[in-house]
């Protein structure tokens, strides 16, 4: 397992990498990106069991879904470094006939994404099915998916939360990027969520906060306790405390970014704060 200083490493050449990306097309969300990077980082090179030699059919390892398609630049730079694909081919995000478009797609068949992702609402819907698919064949891998606060306006959302607790899928754990901002403001001002805790709870989930979530340390122990928390009836939600944009001084706090590139000199301030660790694509 890599220690702390190396995942410390690793995330931070992922920033750098997703600053690059959007940069590079001038396209991109980097700030949820940016904000969830701790979470992907300690997710596949510290939790899941998976092989990076892909296949669709995902049997005997563990799962991910990545709801909240628009965050791609962090998804394919963790998928890259974690050995699905030629790190150099983030160089072509975003750009015509290739296959790292702006949300995730599976036709042109890149190692690691399992569905196409982006129209909010419908991931958690995607894992139920994995995770029953699980159940019924024996294999006792997990599913973790990730979705953004501002996705859980979908009603959608929750009629998947009300099926995965009826039916107890326990084989599936859901994360909340819990920022509270979304693309127009801060949640609370476009459609105030209320008590998440609660109203998974009310649905039937067992339910965890990660208090500091881009502290790879803290994000570990709430993995660990999550997982522990699997296979005793009842689907399981992480609310993933994030801000917006981390790691980059004037990205954070703000809604502004969250699909915005930054231009030239924003690029090299940023980069400035996040030095080369694994070398740059």
């Amino acid at each position: 397992m890599p220690t702390i200083s190396e995942l410390q490493n690793f995330s931070t050449q992922i920033r750098r990498d997703i600053l690059r990306m959007v940069h590079a097309v001038n396209s991109g969300h980097p700030g949820g990106s940016l904000g969830c990077d701790e979470f992907l980082t300690v997710l596949y090179q510290e939790v899941m069991d998976y092989s990076s030699d892909f296949n669709m059919d995902g049997t005997d390892e563990d799962l991910f879904f990545l709801s909240n398609g628009h965050i791609s630049p962090l998804f394919y730079s963790v998928l890259a470094r974690s050995g699905f694909f030629p790190v150099k081919e983030l160089a072509t995000f975003r750009k015509i006939n290739t296959r790292l478009q702006g949300h995730p797609t599976t036709h042109e068949g890149l190692p690691g994404i399992r569905v196409a992702s982006g129209s909010l609402g419908q991931g958690l819907s995607v894992a139920i099915g994995a995770a029953n698919t699980k159940k019924l064949n024996g294999d006792d891998k997990l599913v973790y998916t990730l979705h953004g606060d501002g996705e859980l306006q979908e009603g959608q959302i929750w009629e998947a939360a009300m099926y995965a607790a009826g039916k107890k899928v326990d084989n599936l754990i859901a994360t909340i990027d819990y920022n509270l901002q979304q693309i127009d403001g801060a949640t609370d001002d476009v459609m105030p969520l209320g008590n998440l805790r609660a109203k998974f709870e009310a649905f039937g989930w067992t339910v965890f906060d990660i208090e500091k979530g881009n502290d790879i340390e803290s994000i570990i122990a709430g993995l660990k306790e999550a997982k522990a928390a699997t296979g005793k009836g009842k689907p399981v939600c992480i609310l993933l405390h994030t801000e917006m944009g981390n790691g980059v001084d004037f990205m954070m706090g703000t809604h502004a970014w969250h699909g915005k590139a930054p231009n030239d000199e924003q690029l090299a301030s940023a980069l400035a704060q996040n030095p080369e660790t694994l070398g740059d694509y």
